[in-house]
């Protein structure tokens, strides 16, 4: 008795001091010092925030969950279990959206965000390990096509700089819509995911380049970076040939002379996630003669695959698309429905004329990075294999 009155005594004054108690830990993705948000040992997570004068106070992850002030003016919620992986969320304060303080910010759905990592259990592919490590590289080039100096982002692998004679593949990857090439550096964690598969020999050796798919000549008008609110399945991506163009002219040259590529297409390789991934099947279907590896990672495009007419009628025959393409990978994660209705209605179509592909899944998962993570750590093993 004496024991359980002490525990309960402890547990009080911890709350009472506006500390946190019991198993739940400050999300890695907090700012240095934050103790909230906090995850729980079952994925449960409690949000808090100082706001005496605020009459409301909710977060919005997924859901709306409101949040209950404390007598010291600090509101507080903790919400249900949440899928693992990396989620965008923010408060809502008398009715404006707005980021939490205690969390680092990240740049989604065109602004910069509040973000969580809620860790996966009994998975670190994407965790940082005692393994040689590559870099990820800020690589800046002028392009011809928009008139304008544009940024990527390269991972070298890690004997790039002690093995000299050696050359590389590369794997063009593009990020999805209202983000940009900050997205499969940061919330993608592609150089960790790419550091452990080749330590592991599950991959081989290669440079990945992160451009901005939003490219544009002198006088275009950019699209919307946010899609327009309606039903699930109806807004079509609209995909401008500029990028492509800067990809052939001005992209692809600036890497064969700053870094030691394979410059041929046997050994190039282009895949992305949602929008980007309506981008890269257009610049790589459309450039058979550069490219021979495609990915498609919760692509909505796909929805609309015709064998027939899609990409100029390159799908409609089997035989001779299998000849040229090295590898066709389709993944979806099965809790994004339209997405993964997408995916089934392109392989159906493929499976028409014979073209041959890699259907993935990502168990559980929705429109999210947790989808991405895991469709680019099976993608990026079957990449450039004899």
């Amino acid at each position: 008795m004496y024991i359980k009155t002490v525990a309960w005594f402890a547990i009080a004054c911890a709350l009472a001091l506006g500390q946190p108690a019991g198993d739940a830990k400050p999300a890695s993705t907090n700012v240095l010092g934050a103790e909230y948000p906090r995850v729980h040992a079952d994925l449960r997570v409690t949000f808090q925030l100082k706001a005496p004068e605020a009459r409301q106070v909710q977060v919005r992850l997924g859901k709306t969950y409101d949040m209950t002030r404390a007598d010291d003016g600090a509101w507080s919620v903790t919400i249900p279990p949440q899928v693992p992986g990396f989620h965008y969320y923010s408060l809502v304060v008398d009715g404006a959206a707005v980021n939490d303080p205690g969390s680092e910010t990240f740049y989604g759905s065109s602004r910069q965000s509040s973000g969580i990592e809620i860790p996966e259990k009994g998975v670190d592919f994407y965790e940082v390990k005692n393994v040689p490590h590559g870099e990820m590289r800020q690589f800046r080039y002028y392009s011809s096509v928009t008139g304008t100096w544009r940024r990527a982002f390269v991972y070298t692998p890690p004997d790039y700089d002690s093995n000299l004679k050696a050359r590389y593949p590369i794997l063009l990857l593009q990020h999805g819509g209202g983000e940009d090439e900050r997205g499969w550096v940061v919330q993608g964690r592609t150089d960790i995911i790419l550091d452990n598969l080749i330590a592991e020999k599950k991959a081989v050796p290669m440079l990945v380049v992160i451009d901005n798919s939003y490219a544009f000549k002198p006088g275009e008008t950019p699209p919307p970076l946010r899609p327009p609110v309606g039903p699930p399945g109806s807004f079509r991506i609209v995909v401008s040939p500029t990028f492509g163009e800067v990809v052939v002219k001005d992209l692809l040259p600036a890497l064969d002379k700053r870094y030691r590529t394979l410059a041929d297409r046997d050994h190039r390789a282009i895949a992305g996630l949602s929008m980007g991934a309506a981008y890269a099947m257009q610049v790589g279907l459309g450039h058979l003669e550069t490219f021979s590896h495609f990915g498609s990672f919760s692509g909505t495009v796909m929805r609309d695959l015709d064998v027939k007419t899609s990409y100029g009628g390159v799908l409609n025959n089997g035989v001779e698309f299998n000849r040229k393409c090295r590898l066709l990978f389709i993944a979806a994660g099965t809790a994004e429905q339209s997405r993964l209705d997408a995916a089934r209605h392109a392989r159906a179509e493929l499976d028409k004329v014979g073209v041959k592909y890699v259907a993935y899944d990502s168990p559980g998962t929705d429109h999210e990075w947790l989808t991405w993570r895991r469709s680019l750590y099976e993608f990026a093993q079957r990449l450039f294999r004899k």
